[in-house]
């Protein structure tokens, strides 16, 4: 037999108070009302439970808006003999309250302490704060999630004396939130001041137990892609396309670039007239130099533009066991320092921009043929393995540790 629903006669609970503010809360903070009357119920069905050990899903808070009125009920169910006080009762006890109630139904027993006011009142006005918090919190992650790996301009509103982190104010739409420049992520060289507006690049945004934590860089190579298409229409639009980039931040930058459309030329498109466009992204970088390539579905002369301003002679792909690219260069023995650059910076970042290992030799070195080359790294690759296997059964503890 389904059971019957019947609610005993009641008192209400005056909670004029209750909507007010919330009708308030929704006008100034744009938080909807039914958002904030299910944390209330919540709040205060927890808080009821919390005084009232047993007790376990059968309390209930009706809110009516309409009445303004908020009404907080306990379930029992009609028994015979009763085995759990809080969420039975006796046919005999029911009656007393509903004399036309039977066995199986479940009785809607209003609960009316003397504080219950009080509690009601307290425990509303700690879950508007907290609800409020929490809105305002997601509406902020939520804003700010859609501007992840894109550019932003911050206000610099403190700096570390210590270690010189920087703390900057953000904006994204009509919501703004506090970020943390740490030194790993500033650009060596650079200094700031209180007031000065900067530009970061948003690498991550994070939902914290604080609120959401925008991660910011002034390093990320996206930094430099996205200040290009701000500056240069043909990227914004995809008339030029920026393939790749690889960075050094406060030193130098290699852009690969290339154009669906043959007419189009993607490297005067991004240098400018007379340079001012990639002048303003060096200016805005601190000096940064900047190398722009034409990309090339040919490795050899993708690869070969990767090394400018070095001349190359011949671009040679050694296969490589697994995922790594491997590749000989040959240049001419006057632009062997050229091609390797200062510290080995122009090698390093034509490497890192086109996924290859680059092995450069001078063209007057004799080269050792491909079969020996590849036979080598074969070695060298079985090796890495080896030590990598035995490194995992020390940690496993399958053989003991020096």
């Amino acid at each position: 037999m389904a059971k019957k629903k019947i609610a005993a006669k009641s008192t209400e609970l005056d909670a004029k108070e209750f909507f007010a503010a919330i009708s308030d809360i929704e006008k100034d903070k744009n938080i909807p009302k039914s958002y904030m009357l299910e944390k209330i119920t919540q709040a205060l069905v927890a808080a009821y439970k919390r005084d009232h050990e047993g007790i376990t899903d059968n309390v209930v808070v009706d809110a009516n808006e309409e009445l303004e009125t908020v009404r907080m009920f306990v379930k029992k169910d009609v028994v015979e003999a009763v085995d759990n006080p809080h969420t039975e009762i006796s046919l005999e006890e029911a009656r007393r309250a509903l004399p036309r109630v039977q066995l199986g139904d479940v009785l809607r027993i209003e609960i009316k302490p003397k504080n219950f006011g009080r509690i009601a009142a307290q425990t509303a006005r700690q879950v508007i704060i907290q609800g409020i918090r929490e809105a305002e919190q997601g509406m902020i992650y939520d804003e700010f999630s859609t501007k992840e790996h894109e550019l932003l301009t911050g206000v610099v509103t403190r700096i570390d004396p210590r270690n010189g982190a920087v703390s900057l104010r953000l904006h994204a739409g009509d919501q703004f939130t506090d970020a943390y420049l740490g030194s790993g992520e500033q650009v060596k060289g650079e200094r700031y001041v209180e007031g000065q507006r900067l530009k970061v690049y948003v690498v991550e945004v994070r939902r914290a137990t604080k609120g959401p934590q925008v991660l910011i860089s002034r390093t990320h190579p996206g930094l430099v892609k996205r200040l290009f298409e701000l500056e240069v229409p043909e990227v914004y639009d995809g008339t030029v396309e920026i393939r790749s980039v690889a960075r050094e931040a406060g030193s130098r930058t290699k852009m690969a670039v290339w154009s669906p459309d043959p007419n189009v030329d993607p490297i005067g498109a991004c240098v400018g007239p007379r340079g001012q466009r990639v002048n303003t992204i060096v200016e805005e970088l601190k000096g940064e130099k900047i190398d722009i390539i034409r990309w090339s579905e040919d490795p050899a002369e993708y690869i070969a533009a990767a090394l400018s301003p070095a001349d190359v002679i011949s671009v040679e792909e050694v296969p490589s066991p697994g995922d790594a690219k491997s590749c000989r260069v040959v240049v001419p023995d006057d632009q062997l320092s050229l091609a390797i650059g200062k510290e080995g910076q122009n090698a390093r970042l034509a490497a890192k921009l086109t996924g290859y290992k680059i092995d450069i030799k001078p063209e007057s070195a004799p080269l050792e043929p491909i079969e020996e080359l590849i036979a080598r790294a074969e070695a060298e690759a079985a090796e890495q393995a080896l030590e990598d296997a035995m490194a995992e059964a020390e940690e496993n503890g399958e053989i003991p540790k020096e």
